[in-house]
């Protein structure tokens, strides 16, 4: 049953460093593109840019999206919402 209720968004990028740490190829991405390193991830996760990272690594790969919203069982809407309440609003939405 998937999760489309609004989600909390540190639930979600939760649930995303989950997903990650279960599959070590896409977890070693993330860590190359966030620059963080392995043992810093439990530091980093009290940070909400941090937070918007991980669902920004998601939303950029839709299979990677599909994905995790399969296992995790978050709606692809429910991921998107959380994605923009932490990364606020962006250029193409006309506020600054």
């Amino acid at each position: 049953m998937q999760k489309i209720a609004a989600a909390d968004p540190q639930e979600v990028a939760i649930a995303i460093l989950g997903w990650l740490a279960n599959d070590p190829d896409m977890l070693g991405r993330f860590l190359a593109l966030s620059g963080v390193a392995p043992i810093d991830l439990r530091a980093h996760m009290a940070d909400p840019g941090f937070q918007a990272g991980l669902l920004d690594f998601v939303m950029q790969d839709e299979p990677s999206l599909m994905t995790f919203c399969e296992v995790s069982g978050f709606a692809p809407e429910a991921v998107a919402a959380a994605w923009n309440k932490l990364s606020g609003p962006g250029l193409a939405s006309g506020e600054y």
